[in-house]
């Protein structure tokens, strides 16, 4: 065995071989005929690539399968883009696609991603340069062919929703070699007649190479340049073309451009009838509001002829009238009530009167004193009564009055009101009712005591 040279396991030499093959083809691109398509549970596609003499194996895993555009199938021709890789456990040497489609419509998409890049970097698909649809268009040119699906359906929707719009189909071809100059001249012809109020570019579906006349340069051209505006119905809702992005605007397929370019009869006549009714409403305010000047004008009229201002004046004047009557009356009123003032004045000032007063007032002066002295001498006696009422009840006579006598001793007047005060032969006088007894005490014999208080 060679000292010079290294020895290697079968997976460390396809390790060496694949980051060879990976870093000296980063990415290519390979057309070829598909053959032994397989796609197992995993959902990854395995098939072959192969031409007249050779063949390369290709993997192409789940996620970007999902995506394919076409339903692969034996023998089909494809253009496929990846990484050369090798496939350590078999020593498989293989390429690992991230994209793949038709080999002819390939080359196809190649040419429109270029041409659209370059206009676009020109500024033809500038939002900024595309004009909005005119509000009414009275006038449309359709550009189309004369026997396809797509002129009926775009005649058929015009007619349902706006039966008043005149529609002048210019035929064309829309496929083939000279599909795209044709079109390209009827669009020039269209906006350079002064006739129309936009046109209508229209196509059914169909394959890319199909829609190619729709791409051409010269059509993408003149529809930026044209006068009128452009609108653009060329495919289904997911073809796009150059026209398409050109175009003032874009719209999914020819019936909806055509729903578009005119309003629904019905939402029009409710609009109308809307309008209508907003008129007469306008016209009814303003007639009520002439009405109204009318009215105050035939006033002004009647407030300023002679008539009028003769009533006028007359009313003036027997307002005037009454208002001097008024005040006459009330001066003659306030003249009488300063008269009969005046003469209590003069009847309260006069000499008899007031000699009579003052008479009146002595006789008052005089009856006040003999009334005071009457109430005084009243009120003395009622109280001398109770005084006396009350020196009655107190006086020892009223007692001696009912039975009793005070006894007071002869020499001194004392008076005696215990037995202990008399001793025999002390002489005595009783006091009664109706006089005075000489007494002589005899004996003195002491009685029961008083009871306590």
């Amino acid at each position: 065995m060679p000292e010079q040279n290294p020895v290697l396991t079968p997976s460390q030499l396809n390790t060496l071989a694949r980051d060879l093959l990976e870093s000296a083809f980063p990415l290519v691109w390979v057309e070829g005929e598909l053959g032994n398509i397989t796609r197992p549970g995993s959902g990854h596609l395995y098939f072959t690539l192969k031409d007249a003499r050779a063949q390369v194996r290709c993997a192409m895993f789940k996620p970007k399968s999902q995506w394919l555009k076409f339903v692969p199938r034996e023998g089909l021709k494809v253009l496929g883009r990846g990484r050369l890789t090798l496939y350590e456990a078999r020593g498989d040497y293989q390429l690992v696609l991230d994209h793949m489609e038709e080999a002819g419509e390939g080359a196809l998409r190649r040419a429109f991603d270029a041409l659209k890049a370059r206009l676009e970097a020109e500024g033809l698909f500038d939002a900024a340069r595309k004009r909005p649809l005119p509000a009414w268009v009275r006038r449309l040119a359709v550009i189309t062919s004369p026997t396809g699906a797509a002129v009926r359906d775009v005649l058929s929707v015009l007619s349902r929703r706006f039966p008043l719009l005149e529609v002048d189909v210019l035929p064309s071809l829309v496929q083939g070699e000279t599909a795209a100059a044709q079109i390209t001249d009827l669009l020039r012809r269209a906006g350079n007649s002064g006739r129309y109020d936009a046109v209508l570019l229209a196509r059914g579906g169909g394959s890319l190479e199909d829609l190619w006349a729709f791409n051409d340069e010269r059509l993408v051209r003149a529809i930026a340049a044209s006068p009128v505006p452009v609108v653009s119905a060329v495919g289904h809702e997911t073809d796009f073309t150059l026209a398409d992005f050109a175009a003032d605007v874009r719209a999914p397929t020819p019936s909806v451009a055509a729903e578009l370019l005119v309003p629904e009869q019905r939402d029009l006549q409710a609009r109308l009838a809307a309008i209508a009714a907003r008129l007469l409403s306008l016209q009814r305010q303003r007639l009520r509001q002439a009405m109204q000047r009318a009215d105050r004008a035939e006033l002004r009229l009647q407030a300023q002829s002679p008539q009028a201002r003769l009533r006028l004046l007359r009313q003036r004047h027997g307002d005037l009238l009454r208002r001097l009557h008024a005040a006459w009356r009330e001066r003659q009123q306030q003249r009488g009530a300063r008269l009969r003032h005046g003469e209590a004045v003069l009847r309260a000032h006069h000499p008899g009167r007031r000699l009579a007063l003052l008479q009146a007032r002595l006789q008052r002066l005089r009856a006040r004193p003999q009334a005071a002295i009457a109430r005084t001498l009243q009120r003395d006696t009622l109280k001398l009564r109770a005084l006396a009422r009350s020196l009655e009840a107190c006086s020892p006579l009223a007692t001696v009055a009912r039975g009793y006598a005070i006894l007071a001793r002869e020499d001194d007047g004392r008076l005696v009101r215990l037995v202990a005060q008399a001793a025999p032969g002390d002489r005595l006088q009783a006091r009664l009712a109706d006089g005075v007894l000489a007494l002589t005490v005899d004996a003195a014999k002491p009685g029961p005591p008083e009871p306590a208080p």
